[in-house]
């Protein structure tokens, strides 16, 4: 069995690892610019996601992306109620 990393809370991500993301491939036919968004939601805190967003939307990336379904960042995010407020405030900022 392989052991896991320990949690860390609180920990400062430094702009090498935020800005990452942005390099990360998609799966074979999925919209690159949502795979982004999403993968960067399920593992950053929102004042990570926004100092994402703020380099992404510099880059000319498309914040309205969809996935498979049709659904845009905004709308899977609305899914998750606990996290949902500060990632969409962030959101709205770039809307």
């Amino acid at each position: 069995m392989a052991l896991s990393q320990p949690a860390t809370f609180n920990e400062e991500w430094s702009d090498e690892r935020v800005f990452a993301y942005l390099t990360q491939l998609p799966p074979e036919g999925s919209n690159a610019d949502f795979h982004v968004l999403y993968h960067a939601f399920k593992h950053m805190r929102p004042k990570d996601y926004d100092r994402l967003l703020t380099q992404f939307v510099a880059d000319g990336r498309d914040v309205n992306a969809t996935n498979h379904e049709g659904q845009r960042i905004h709308d899977v995010i609305s899914e998750f109620p606990r996290q949902r407020d500060d990632f969409l405030e962030v959101l709205a900022k770039f809307a």
